[in-house]
Order: C-alpha cells, then structure tokens, then sequence
C-alpha cells in the first residue's frame, strides 16, 4: 500500500515560524506561499488576526502548500500544542495579576440627593403589551443558505486533468467526485490568478468517490477547481444547503448538516490512512477540528450545537454518533 506523501518542509520549523515571526510572514515565506506572505507581512500579520488563525492552522493540520503533511508533525504534534498553551496561559495568569494590581482611576459613585419637599409623579396606567405570535424558527439549511451562500447545482465530467469553474454567489460548496484511474486523483482550489487558496479537496490514488467542501478553510476567494487525473472523472458542485443530515455510519469522504444540542460525538475508523472530522459552525476562527489521526480510531470529542456542517475525511468505514 503506497502511504500518503510527506511534505519535506518540517513542522517544528513552521510552528515556531508562525508562532514567533509570524506578524512578519515569516511562516508562509518558509512554506512558500510568496504572495500571501508579502500581504501578511504589509499587515503585521492581518494585525494579529492572520497570525492567530495560521498558527491554529499549523497546529490542527500541520500541511504544506500542496496540502502535504509537514515531517515530524505526527511525533511533536503534542509536544507543539502542550508549550502553546502552557504559554498562552502563563501570559494571561501574568496580564491579570498585574491587571489587579493596577489602581484604580475611578471614582466611588455618589448617591443622589433627593428633595423631600418634591411630591412623587403619579404612576403611569400599566399598559398590556401586544401578544406577538412566536415566529418558527430557521431549518438549518436556511441557515447553510445564510452563512455560505446559494447557487444552482452544477454537474461536470471529463478525463484527464482539467479546470472548473466554481459558480459564483457563496463562498463556500460540497463537491462530489468520482474517478476511475489508477494513478493520482486530486481536486484543489484555485483563486482568480490560478495561485492556491490553500485547499486540497481530493489527493488519493486511483479509484475515488466521495463528498468534500471547499471554503471553510480559504485563504483567498475560490474561483475554480482544478483537476488531476489518469482516468475519467466527475463532479457534481452544489449548496452546503444541499447536504444530508448527519449519518450514523458511512464510508469516504462526506460532508453532512447537524441542528441538534451541544454534547458528546463519539467515532470510530477502520481505515489505514488520515481520519478527521471537522465541525464548521459559520463563526469567525473557529477551527472546529474534533479529531485528526491516522489509522484506525475510536474515540469521544466534544460537540458543539447546530446548526453546523460535520465534514469527515476518511479511507475506511467509519461510525458517527452525536449525544
């Protein structure tokens, strides 16, 4: 069995670029992304926003360019995460003591004073509010279709690699695709001037069906898909809207619509290679990366409430159940 290709940039590297230097760009320069690289560095880092959310990037996902894992994230993964927080804790321990410390510039309040010689205002007649008729509340597809947008479905094939344009008018979509090749498949994102977004929708070899997102994770706007393949293809690009609603089982690639409570989401995974489940709720930085291992699985992650879309990345069968 051929394992998934490793990027030869390290993630020790990328991490402490993008922790340490990363208002600079230093973290995209190293990884190459040039382009973006110069646009964080102009901003300090899309003043501190850009850099938060490339070191979250870093630490979730740990890939390259090209979508590739980075060497060593898998052994110091942990390792990265554990000083990161330790950090980011002593930091705010130490701004809240001295925050506490701090004297104090304002001053007691000061009780009103209150002539006793002025008579009370007489009470106003209590007026009945108006019954206001409670309105149903939003479906979550109504709420994929306000968060991401709408579109109609679009449906295309070939053979061989190939460009698709994405339709306009969302800024986020479920692609289902399929190929009957032997050698690699890939599906990746595209900006206007053909530079990547930083999505790899697709990277397998030979035969492929399954269901993936783009836009959750761009860092540009998403113009077209651009595919590579030995075989014939197809791909069917529709609404997040358009999704099922979350399954207890399944196998592949899927993307799906939950609207329960916030709670418990327990998982397994038969397959050999990366299994990941991402929970995408619409609000700004949230990452929402429930699991990302190799292999086999079995495990339970929190779960935040919907309405949200659950995207599972997998090779092997796999079982979802959401309490």
């Amino acid at each position: 069995m051929i394992g998934p290709a490793v990027s030869p940039k390290s993630f020790v590297a990328t991490w402490l670029f993008a922790w340490l230097l990363g208002v600079f760009g230093v973290d995209r320069f190293y990884l190459g992304k040039i382009g973006s690289g110069i646009a964080k560095l102009l901003t300090f880092g899309g003043l501190g926003i850009w850099w938060l959310v490339d070191l979250i990037l870093v630490l979730a996902q740990g890939r390259d360019k090209q979508g590739l894992r980075l060497a060593g994230y898998d052994q110091y993964k942990k390792i990265a995460w554990i000083v990161t927080g330790a950090v980011t804790v002593l930091s705010m321990i130490v701004s809240g003591v001295n925050a506490s410390n701090a004297p104090s510039d304002i001053p007691a309040a000061v009780a009103p004073v209150v002539d006793s010689a002025v008579e009370p205002a007489a009470e106003e007649p209590v007026v009945e509010e108006p019954v206001v008729e409670a309105v149903p509340e939003d479906t979550v597809q109504s709420w994929a279709d306000d968060a991401f947008g709408t579109f109609e479905v679009v449906t295309q094939a070939g053979a061989g690699d190939n460009l698709v344009t994405l339709p306009a008018g969302a800024t986020a979509g479920i692609v289902t695709a399929t190929h009957d090749g032997t050698r690699n498949f890939a599906v990746s994102v595209l900006d206007a001037s053909n530079a990547s977004t930083g999505q790899l929708l697709v990277n397998t070899i030979g035969a492929y069906s399954g269901t993936t997102q783009y836009g959750f994770n761009s860092f540009g706007e998403d113009t077209t898909l651009q595919i590579t393949a030995d075989g014939n293809w197809s791909l069917t690009i529709a609404p997040i809207s358009a999704a099922p609603a979350l399954v207890a089982s399944g196998a592949g690639d899927g993307v799906y619509l939950f609207d329960g409570s916030a709670g418990k989401l327990t998982a397994t995974h038969d397959g050999a290679r990366n299994f990941s489940i991402i929970e995408e709720t619409g609000e700004a930085f949230n990452m929402g990366l429930l699991v990302n291992e190799i292999g086999a699985y079995s495990g339970t992650v929190p779960l935040s409430s919907g309405p949200s879309a659950i995207v599972v990345s997998a090779d092997g069968n796999w079982t979802l159940l959401a309490e």
